[in-house]
């Protein structure tokens, strides 16, 4: 495999790269990378001993008799620039789910990653809720709510799954869908119903509907933030 010369090198400075499986044209891994950086993972696939996503890809290709097609996104950069295109393109490919094989997230990517313009205006705008009326339960759905897949709304990711002490449920009478610290949605219960999880554990969903605005308006959008 050929790698950059010296002068190159000068010239480049720092980079974003992404490597191309060249059997379906698709990226698999994004990175950020300076002299010969971008030839490094693929060079060193093979004799690693340490087992990841990206190795497994890149010996997958090397096994079928194929190399790894390698594209520089964007050069000339200082490292902190190149940090931040990284950290874009991760996240960017991730809400699209084009199946990257990068472990963790880009540099500060929970800080300035992407973000819908609601939440942009929730972490900048935002009011702290520091009142919590009686009759109401703050529900984190994090681990439900897929934002860019669309594949579930905010009611569905909030309605069931959850463990909350039974002599509660009788008075609870509203659900405040907490994501990424912020109250995204108010609902108000109809009922609620024992249900099990994956492991046959107990716990409990509700049936209901968004809440009336005299209600919603006054948590929607408040930072649980300390």
């Amino acid at each position: 495999m050929r790698e950059f010369d010296t002068k190159t090198i000068e010239k480049i400075a720092y980079y974003v790269y992404c490597f191309i499986d060249p059997s379906t044209k698709q990226p698999f891994y994004i990175g950020k990378g300076f002299g010969n950086r971008v030839f490094a993972h693929a060079r060193g696939a093979l004799g690693h001993a340490d087992p990841s996503d990206k190795i497994d890809k890149i010996r997958e290709i090397t096994d079928a008799g194929q190399s790894v097609d390698h594209v520089i996104i964007r050069h000339g950069m200082n490292e902190e620039t190149a940090f931040a295109v990284e950290t874009a393109l991760i996240d960017f490919s991730r809400s699209l789910d084009l199946g990257l094989t990068n472990i963790v997230l880009g540099h500060k990517s929970s800080a300035f990653g992407i973000m819908t313009v609601d939440e942009i205006r929730r972490k900048y705008e935002a009011k702290p809720l520091d009142f919590l009326d009686e009759g109401c339960v703050i529900i984190n759905i994090n681990q439900t709510y897929k934002r860019a897949k669309g594949s579930k709304s905010y009611y569905e990711a909030t309605r069931e799954m959850w463990v909350i002490d039974e002599k509660r449920i009788p008075n609870l009478r509203y659900v405040l869908s907490e994501y990424a610290a912020f109250i995204v949605e108010v609902f108000e219960v109809d009922s609620w119903y024992r249900t099990t999880d994956h492991n046959g554990k107990a716990r409990w969903g509700f049936t209901g509907r968004q809440a009336a605005d005299g209600i919603r308006n006054r948590y929607l959008n408040r930072s649980i933030l300390k």
